[in-house]
């Protein structure tokens, strides 16, 4: 049975995150301590203690996610718990590409630093939002978005499952997006409360600036293939893997391709590594027969199987 890491992204992060693993696990300590000689903010205090309002900013949601992640998966490592395979949702990509060693730890905080940082600079100089649209498959949602004579940037950000598409844009256009996607059959169309229009043409200018820091940085071969939110496939070529993260920023999270194709390549064993049980219910809304657990406290690593 193959095994299937998988790291949540933005929107998975609460307060008290990180500290169990910070009072009791030395590399935790590490990392954190690291991680706060990096930032001009204190991103373990936000982690452990909030407020919720701050550790949401997407500047540090991003550092705070990508280091609780890496950490869990440091300790599964030490235990022998290997992948077969990985993948992340959004920002959870890069938790994937250290885990398979493409990487180091700090390398891969600077490339989240950056991206988390940009992606802030983008949201607040353009005005945008997301919706989650449920009931529709993506095809249906494709074809609104592709009839659709309102003008402005919306466009799909997330195929999450089969009946959940997130789409992304500037606020009019979303809004009366979501109408006319509620007029074609969407059960319940609800309006994000998130930063910015993630993933869409309207993070192009955070792109530029993570281009250079992904051309700069320097990738080593992966131990394992990593699968991409932007073609849903696997890969261990180092330059489509550069590319694909750029390109993520941009694209449609393919969620969905991605879980399939780790399925078709023999995946059985799920098991998502980081804050929060999101990518849990969401694979289980792909696939239901797969095994799906998740590592996300000291509690979690002293009871696995």
């Amino acid at each position: 049975m193959k095994t299937a890491f998988v790291f949540p992204g933005q929107a998975s992060q609460f307060v008290g995150m990180g500290l169990d693993l910070y009072n009791s696990r030395d590399i935790a300590r590490q990392y954190y301590d690291r991680a706060a000689e990096l930032f001009d903010f204190p991103i373990k205090d936000l982690s452990f203690y909030g407020p919720l309002v701050e550790l949401t900013q997407t500047r540090v949601t991003q550092p705070a996610i990508y280091i609780h992640s890496m950490i869990l998966f440091e300790e599964l490592k030490k235990q022998g718990k290997l992948p077969d395979m990985v993948a992340g949702h959004s920002l959870g990509e890069y938790s994937a590409l250290t885990a398979a060693g493409v990487v180091d730890f700090e390398q891969g905080l600077k490339l989240v630093k950056i991206r988390s940082e940009q992606m802030q600079i983008a949201t607040e100089n353009n005005s945008g939002t997301m919706a989650a649209i449920v009931g529709l498959d993506y095809d249906t949602v494709q074809a609104v978005l592709d009839k659709s004579v309102i003008g402005g940037v919306c466009n799909i950000a997330n195929y999450n499952s089969p009946n959940q598409i997130v789409i992304s844009g500037d606020v009019h256009t979303v809004q009366s997006t979501m109408l006319a996607l509620k007029e074609a059959g969407a059960k319940r169309v609800i309006e994000l409360s998130v930063g910015g229009a993630f993933h869409s043409s309207l993070m192009q200018s955070a792109g530029e600036e993570l281009k250079k820091a992904l051309d700069r940085a320097t990738f080593d071969k992966p131990a394992f293939p990593i699968y991409s939110n932007v073609t849903g496939t696997a890969t261990t070529d180092i330059e489509k893997i550069r590319d694909r993260l750029y390109r993520q920023l941009t694209s449609p999270v393919l969620w969905v391709d991605t879980i399939e194709n780790m399925i078709k390549d023999g995946a059985e064993n799920f098991v998502e590594i980081g804050p929060g049980k999101v990518l849990q219910g969401i694979i289980k809304r792909i696939n239901s027969k797969v095994r799906i657990s998740g590592i996300s406290n000291v509690e979690d690593l002293e009871n696995i199987e």
